[in-house]
């Protein structure tokens, strides 16, 4: 179907046929072709300079969700009580040592792991969720590597809507499937990887009666949206000149670069920030992708110790091509162990993050070496999880700290052998 000129504020369009419905639409795909739907909004009353100085008036003590402040460029017919914790309202934070160590001295941390359940995905969920309640939904799902379903499972609880999970056997932190069951979701384990569980989801969602709600869903984006429109306006609407993120299932990768197209749109952005998406390399399709010129889709079986991006056929890569192209972004690849090392100079400075997170970092400093960041520029890298995520990175196994887990005998000399033997503290140089 096609609206009429006097469109409604938001509906839903087909990226693939162009094919449209309303926004209570409980379909995620196109019923047409298949394809992935996006919320598409009618321009919002006020604009440019107005409208920056709306959201301005609307502060954290007098506005709660740091996503729904954003609400007419989100979901305009959400209603008064959306499904919120709340969340948002996020750091941006500057470490001089993690500047230093990036070789960017104009570096900012955009710390989403500061959400409720520890991860930027309550921002998708609260208007997921909110969009689940509206459709009368029996019931939601999601497939997860873990940051999903902990986020589904609070937010399913605080709509009182029965939730599911589904995440591949052994492939998922002790951390974030700790908050699923906590949370009162039914977890099912999967045999196969993160690939396999959201096929199953895809296929099973709507006969068995229930609203998806992983990223392909297109009400998840417009919640991830408002990362970058916070980010924006703690910078006094004066973009950076590159967003790092990084890039598993690529719904972040989208929902930025559609905030940034209708920033534009709606005279919020006269200049558009680069996006530097980077993957671990043995879960790096969409870096294979980029290097070819996106010529074809990629597939490749993932690997890597970041458990929230592996993923090796992101649901969301026609979303995310779009996104680079729009914003003549750059997406690259690096091992584990560069991960690794930018979550430690992370944790060191006080600030702490999930693996994930770190591939930003690591991102940013490789990207800086080759000398393709200039000098000058600021770079905001954002920081999807909380450090408690992952937390047997930490605590054991091969790439765990056990090292610096020591017993003692309760005495004074015990504790003194210990300091003296204590040469390294790995504090990063202020």
């Amino acid at each position: 179907m096609k609206f009429s000129v006097d469109r409604p504020a938001c509906w839903q369009e087909c990226e693939a046929c162009g094919d449209e419905t309303v926004d209570k639409d409980s379909a995620i795909r196109c019923r047409k072709c298949g394809g992935l739907l996006a919320v598409r909004h009618r321009a919002p009353g006020p604009a440019g300079h107005e409208l920056q100085e709306l959201f301005d008036s609307r502060t954290p003590d007098s506005w709660g969700s740091g996503v729904w402040r954003f609400g007419e460029l989100i979901m305009p017919g959400a209603g008064p009580e959306p499904v919120s914790y709340p969340e948002g309202h996020t750091p941006v934070l500057y470490r001089e040592a993690l500047a230093r160590w990036a070789g960017v001295p104009d570096l900012l941390l955009k710390h989403e792991g500061q959400n409720p359940t520890g991860s930027f995905k309550d921002r998708g969920m609260t208007v997921g969720m909110t969009q689940a309640r509206r459709v009368g939904a029996r019931g939601v799902v999601c497939a997860s590597t873990g940051n999903t379903s902990a986020s589904l499972a609070a937010y399913a609880a605080l709509a009182g809507i029965p939730a599911f999970v589904l995440v591949p056997e052994g492939q998922v932190a002790l951390g974030k499937l700790a908050q699923s069951i906590g949370y009162g979701a039914r977890v099912l384990v999967v045999r196969g990887d993160f690939d396999a569980c959201l096929a199953l989801v895809e296929s099973a969602s709507e006969s068995l009666g229930l609203y998806l709600l992983n990223s392909v869903n297109p009400w998840r984006l417009e919640g991830q949206k408002t990362i970058v429109l916070e980010m924006l306006q703690q910078l006094a609407w004066d973009p950076p000149e590159w967003i790092a993120l990084p890039g598993g299932n690529l719904g972040n990768t989208s929902a930025f670069g559609k905030a940034l197209e209708e920033a534009v749109e709606w005279g919020l952005l006269t200049r558009v920030p680069r996006l530097l998406v980077v993957q671990a390399e043995g879960a790096a399709p969409f870096a294979q992708g980029f290097a070819a010129g996106f010529r074809e889709r990629v597939r490749v079986p993932a690997r890597t110790v970041a458990t929230a991006i592996k993923i090796g056929d992101p649901a969301s890569w026609d979303r995310a091509v779009r996104a680079v192209r729009f914003t003549r972004g750059v997406v690259l690849s690096v091992p584990d162990e560069e991960i690794l090392e930018a979550k430690r100079a992370i944790d060191r400075a006080g600030v702490g993050c999930e693996p994930a997170s770190a591939a930003s970092l690591a991102g940013v400093r490789r990207h800086a070496a080759s000398g393709a960041i200039a000098p000058q520029d600021r770079v905001v890298a954002v920081l999807t999880g909380h450090m408690l995520k992952d937390p047997e990175i930490l605590t054991g196994g091969p790439q765990g700290e056990q090292a610096r887990l020591s017993t003692i005998e309760p005495t004074v000399q015990a504790l003194e052998e210990a300091m003296e033997s204590t040469s390294n503290l790995d504090i990063l140089p202020r």
